[in-house]
């Protein structure tokens, strides 16, 4: 359903009464369309403190030029030298002149590096980087976003993660706080990467859930960048799947991902493995807790949380996910802040964190394999089309952008954390809601 609120604040009227009124005024997102433009600008890099990253070679891959005119698209602030309360007397003063200059649908980066449990004036200073970027991003207006990167390694290791965050697929991405491990890692330009622009050549990716909605969007941006997609939906969608999967070029695979028998299809379907497993089935069976019965509670629990870990510890012990594989799972904004009626949705979408959180690291070492989770917060979708109007108006507006996100927002979210190059990002649960005004 289209958000006609938004399009009456772009008319002249809308803006003036919107601003007579005190209402939110959204701008509408610049987002990514193959073939098109990035941000309508150049970069403007920053420092903070003494640095020792050498950031020029990774900020000149991401396409933004330097910034002549004073008006930025896009500013990168190194503040991983950052290391008492003085150097954030610095971070104050270099972003202070240039935070109102930042173009419509501009991009503002902070780097710096895990809070140290050894330096506790250093860990001060770098948490409270946090505390200013997720502010900032509250109070910059105009479609832009404001999010920090942590970075324990080298700047190479963050290149896809700011490709990303400094282009238009990122532009529901806000508030987010993101850690670069010291892991090894691909750079989109190395052999073991397809072409800039079709990174997953080469790759098979699954998608559960994919004959419609979010994952559909997840599946067409990854056969856009390159993968052979399998798309994965229950036997009542299998029409659906299968029109979806003819139109990438891939196969469909209709199964009850609840089964029991669910893992051992897949990876008789998939005999040659795979590179990417993306957990996006769900559903949900809303009810206050007091009113819910079990036969409301389980299926959602059963298909949002246990069929993913009965799923991924199946294709991992197979060893159907090859080195360098990524398993990205879909959380909620309901998982992290709650949600009335929805005990158990957010408890399945918990307890995603919990797995990702848990397994991430061993996956890593036992199978160089990384998992990651998005979040959704308010996308636009059949679903939030039949929510009643004023809690449909209250999810949209109650974020950073005032706005609903689109599925292509979580599907481009998903496709940085499959990139060959993001083998460094890991753990990760990255919400995509416009920088949610409700929990972290």
């Amino acid at each position: 359903m289209a958000d006609r609120y938004l399009s009456f604040t772009g008319t002249a009227p809308g803006r003036f009464l919107t601003r007579r009124l005190g209402l939110p005024r959204p701008a509408a997102l610049t987002r990514h369309t193959p073939g098109g433009p990035g941000l309508d600008g150049g970069l403007l890099h920053l420092t903070a403190g003494t640095s020792a990253l050498d950031l020029a070679p990774v900020l000149a891959r991401t396409g933004l030029g330097t910034d002549e005119d004073g008006r930025p698209a896009a500013v990168v602030l190194d503040a991983t030298g950052v290391r008492d309360v003085d150097g954030l007397a610095e971070v104050h003063a270099a972003l202070h002149p240039v935070v109102r200059s930042v173009t419509t649908s501009g991009r503002i980066v902070v780097l710096g590096t895990p809070p140290d449990p050894d330096d506790h004036h250093r860990a001060a200073a770098q948490q409270a980087l946090e505390g200013l970027t997720r502010s900032l991003g509250k109070e910059t207006g105009q479609g832009r976003t404001v999010n920090l990167v942590r970075l324990a390694g080298t700047a190479a290791a963050a290149e896809s993660t700011l490709r990303f965050l400094l282009s238009p697929k990122s532009a529901y991405v806000s508030g987010q706080v993101i850690d670069i491990g010291a892991a090894p890692h691909t750079t989109p330009g190395d052999t073991a990467a397809g072409p800039g622009d079709r990174p997953l050549t080469g790759r098979t990716a699954l998608v559960t859930g994919a004959a419609r909605g979010i994952g559909e969007a997840v599946a067409e941006t990854l056969a856009r960048d390159g993968a052979r997609v399998v798309v994965l939906d229950v036997p009542q969608a299998g029409q659906d799947a299968a029109r979806v999967a003819e139109r990438l070029g891939g196969t469909a695979l209709t199964l009850d991902i609840t089964a029991a028998h669910a893992g051992r299809r897949i990876l008789e379907a998939l005999p040659d493995g795979l590179d990417i497993l993306v957990h996006n089935a769900g559903i949900t069976r809303d009810r206050r807790l007091a009113n819910m019965p079990a036969d409301r509670w389980a299926p959602v629990l059963d298909v949002n949380l246990a069929s993913v870990l009965r799923t991924t510890d199946t294709l991992l012990d197979a060893g159907a996910l090859r080195p360098g594989g990524r398993i990205v799972a879909t959380s909620s904004i309901a998982g992290i802040a709650g949600n009335a009626g929805q005990t158990n949705y957010g408890a399945a979408k918990a307890g995603i964190i919990g797995l990702v959180r848990s397994l991430a690291p061993r996956a890593l070492a036992a199978h160089g394999v990384t998992v990651n989770a998005v979040a959704p917060g308010f996308i636009e979708t059949k679903m939030t089309a039949a929510v009643p109007l004023l809690i449909r108006e209250a999810g949209r507006r109650m974020n950073s952008l005032a706005q609903g996100g689109l599925p292509a927002d979580v599907a481009e979210t998903t496709a940085w954390l499959a990139h060959p190059g993001s083998g460094a990002v890991n753990g990760q649960v990255v919400r995509v809601c416009g920088q949610s005004l409700l929990g972290a």
